[in-house]
C-alpha cells in the first residue's frame, strides 16, 4: 500500500498554520515554523492560491486562508449541532454578563442568527433567531470576514450600505478594522447598524482550527461600553471565554 504524499501533507500543515494563527502570515514566517525550504513553500502556497485555499494580501504579501475553504469549513458542521453544542455556553454568557448572546454563521453574504439568548431582564425584547445581519456593520460579521468565514471581495468591490454615520463603507477602513479583529481575536460594532446600541463578538472555531461561526453579547451602549465608547473589557474577556469553550465542544485545539 502507498504511503503518504509529502505534498499533500506538507500543505494540510499549512492550512493549520494559518487556520490556528492569530493572522498573516509571510513566506518566511510560514517557511520556518514549518522547517521547510522557502523554495518549496512558495510552490505549495501558490498552488493553494491557485485553488483559492490561500489568498496573498496586495500590499503586504502576507497569506491567509481563502474564501474557498468557507464551504469546507462550514459544510461539515450542521447548524443544529453548533447550535446544540452552544447552548450551555450561550446560556452562562448571558447569566455572566447581563446581556443578550447572539450565535451567529455565514448565509450569502450576511450573518444568519442560529441561537439567540434574551437578557437575562424583564424588558421587552425580540427573538432574532432567522434574522439577517450585515457583515460590515456587526461584530459577528465584522468577526466572520476577519477570518475567512465570509467573503470580503463583495463588499470591497461594490458600495456597502451606511446604515448610520459610524458605518464602515470604505474599503480601507473596513481592511484595517478586520486587521484589529484578527490581532486582538475580537471584534466590535458600536452604533454602526443601529444608534444607541453596540455589540460584541469572538470567533468560533470547528475542528482544523476553521472559523465556522461567532458568538457575542448585544445590548444598549451605556451597558456595552464605558464613557469613551470603548467595549468594557470584563464583556469582551466573558465572550472570548465562551468562544473558546463552544470551540472545543467541536472539537477545535486550544488556543
Amino acid at each position: 500500500m502507498a504511503g503518504p504524499v509529502q505534498s499533500i501533507e506538507r500543505a494540510a500543515a499549512i492550512l493549520r498554520l494559518l487556520a490556528g494563527g492569530p493572522g498573516r502570515l509571510g513566506l518566511g514566517e510560514v517557511a520556518a515554523s514549518l522547517g521547510l525550504a522557502k523554495g518549496t513553500t512558495h510552490g505549495i502556497l501558490r498552488t493553494l492560491q491557485s485553488v483559492d485555499f490561500v489568498e496573498q494580501d496586495e500590499a503586504t504579501g502576507k497569506y491567509q486562508l481563502g474564501a474557498a475553504l468557507l464551504h469546507l469549513g462550514t459544510s461539515y458542521l450542521d447548524v443544529n449541532e453548533l447550535r446544540s453544542r452552544s447552548i450551555n455556553w450561550t446560556d452562562a454568557l448571558a447569566a455572566r454578563s447581563g446581556e443578550a448572546v447572539r450565535l451567529g454563521v455565514p448565509l450569502e453574504g450576511k450573518v444568519l442568527i442560529v441561537h439567540h439568548v434574551f437578557r437575562p431582564d424583564d424588558t421587552f425584547q425580540t427573538l432574532d433567531v432567522g434574522s439577517l445581519l450585515p457583515l460590515h456593520a456587526s461584530a459577528l460579521g465584522k468577526v466572520l470576514l476577519a477570518y475567512g468565514a465570509a467573503p470580503l471581495e463583495p463588499l470591497v468591490e461594490g458600495e456597502p450600505e451606511a446604515y448610520t454615520r459610524h458605518t464602515i463603507v470604505s474599503s480601507q477602513r473596513l481592511n484595517r478594522a478586520l486587521a484589529e479583529t484578527r490581532d486582538a481575536g475580537w471584534a466590535a460594532a458600536v452604533q454602526e447598524m443601529i444608534m444607541g446600541e453596540a455589540d460584541i463578538a469572538a470567533p468560533i472555531r470547528g475542528q482544523g482550527g476553521l472559523v465556522v461561526g461567532a458568538v457575542g453579547v448585544s445590548g444598549p451602549v451605556e451597558r456595552i461600553c464605558d464613557s469613551k465608547g470603548h467595549p468594557h473589557t470584563s464583556l469582551v474577556g466573558l465572550t472570548r471565554n465562551a468562544a473558546r469553550a463552544i470551540s472545543r465542544d467541536l472539537g477545535a485545539a486550544r488556543w
